[in-house]
């Protein structure tokens, strides 16, 4: 696990971006025109009513910075390049745009969009089914390691999307299980991770099988010059969405993972640190409310004291809770997001990701409370397999290394 922090956890963050701006200088300037409106809520971007739906059962509140740049322009039909850090809503941003953009009496793929590996394509699947829930969208996941004979029966019975890894969807294309004719939206996920892999030759050749009059959509989290040339040779006049790497810091937090494997053994865990959490305050995330509820239960059943919150209670109820944890007189808080951007609990110095955050974003908001006001504080991420994706994408994001918890946690604090 720790062998997963990529080479690319160590770039010079500054350096990149100083050779990004020489580049545009001297030749990019024509090129690419910057968008900047921002639509601070997904009601004013005149969004389809049951796109919105979705949008909002899918627990979006609010538009992360690159949402309330990108979603309009894509959906206006304009070939856009956004670069983004991973985990800040890319994802969301082009699904929306796809989803808006899509006629769903026609059942014929419309839009394909390519990712580089199959745990990303599945995941954007995921999404676009999920956003796309009341409109009835058609989505599948072309990718290698699955049947041949499947990718071509769905993809013969009708598809409004399809998401794959470039060998795949390149595959279906040859054989003509995959009709190019409909598409009209094109979108690179990734882009700089796939150029790296590789696929550049791929991405290529499926560029050549597609209608000419193509919307492009390239998203990155770094722009290297292969990339540049990709937009260049495919792309029409795109716009260029930037979103700055967040200003916030981590310096201070000393960040470990736990390795639990499994879902089922993250409380045998938690419990055999317990006596090190109460040593000083600590704050232990979850991801839903059911979970504060189940996790406080367990814990109580096992005779540890622990106070919790989370979005059902009453404000004036959270108020108490949260008065007695500043006080000192209960030492350890269970809680959800919800409240990780409004803990402003100066002793706490540990704090316990029971589950990884579903953004990156959030980490710094969760484990960002623990190193204010210039104190030191100790992070701990539980990391069953299924995690480790979330945990790269962690570290390339605010470009940290988290390293394996050592035994003697205690002398941390």
């Amino acid at each position: 696990m720790a062998g997963m922090a990529p080479e690319g956890s160590q770039f010079d963050a500054r350096q990149f971006d100083q050779k990004m701006t020489d580049l545009l200088q001297t030749d990019g300037e024509e090129f690419f025109t910057s968008y900047d409106e921002v639509y601070d809520s997904f009601d004013s971007m005149g969004l389809q009513e049951n796109l919105l739906r979705g949008i909002y059962a899918y627990g979006f509140e609010k538009p992360s910075a690159i949402q309330q740049r990108g979603i309009v322009p894509f959906c206006k039909g304009l070939d856009v390049i956004q670069q983004a850090q991973s985990g800040t809503g890319k994802t969301a941003t082009f699904c929306s745009g796809i989803l808006q953009q899509l006629d769903y009496s026609v059942v014929q793929c419309q839009a394909l969009v390519l990712a580089p590996t199959r745990e990303l394509a599945q995941q954007i699947e995921k999404v676009m089914r999920a956003l796309g829930d009341y409109l009835q969208v058609k989505v599948h996941a072309c990718v290698g390691g699955t049947s041949v004979r499947e990718d071509q029966r769905i993809l013969q019975s009708g598809v409004h999307v399809v998401v794959g890894t470039p060998g795949r969807v390149f595959d279906m294309l040859r054989r003509q299980s995959l009709r190019p004719d409909y598409i009209k939206m094109f979108v690179l996920d990734e882009a700089d991770e796939m150029l790296s892999r590789g696929f550049k030759d791929q991405i290529y050749d499926i560029f050549q099988l597609l209608p000419a009059k193509i919307q492009v959509g390239v998203f990155s989290a770094t722009m290297p010059p292969e990339a540049l040339e990709i937009t260049r040779k495919f792309m029409n006049k795109p716009v260029r969405i930037l979103v700055k790497r967040d200003e916030l810091t981590l310096e201070g937090i000393k960040q470990f993972y736990v390795n639990v494997e499994k879902e089922d053994w993250k409380l045998e865990t938690l419990c055999d640190l317990y006596e090190t959490l109460a040593i000083t305050q600590s704050v232990i995330f979850v991801n839903t409310r059911r979970k504060v509820d189940w996790l406080t239960d367990k814990m109580r059943g096992r005779d540890h004291t622990v106070s919790a919150t989370h979005g059902d209670m009453d404000q004036n109820t959270r108020d108490i809770i949260m008065r007695e944890f500043r006080s000192g007189s209960s030492r350890v808080l269970i809680t959800t997001d919800l409240l990780a951007r409004g803990i402003d609990v100066q002793q706490v110095s540990l704090v316990i990701n029971y589950d990884l955050p579903t953004q990156p974003e959030n980490y710094l908001h969760r484990i960002g409370r623990s190193g204010r006001f210039g104190r030191k504080g100790v992070a701990i991420n539980f990391v069953t397999r299924d995690d480790e994706r979330m945990l790269f994408d962690i570290q390339k994001f605010y470009n940290v290394v988290i390293e394996e918890l050592p035994s003697n946690v205690a002398d941390l604090l």
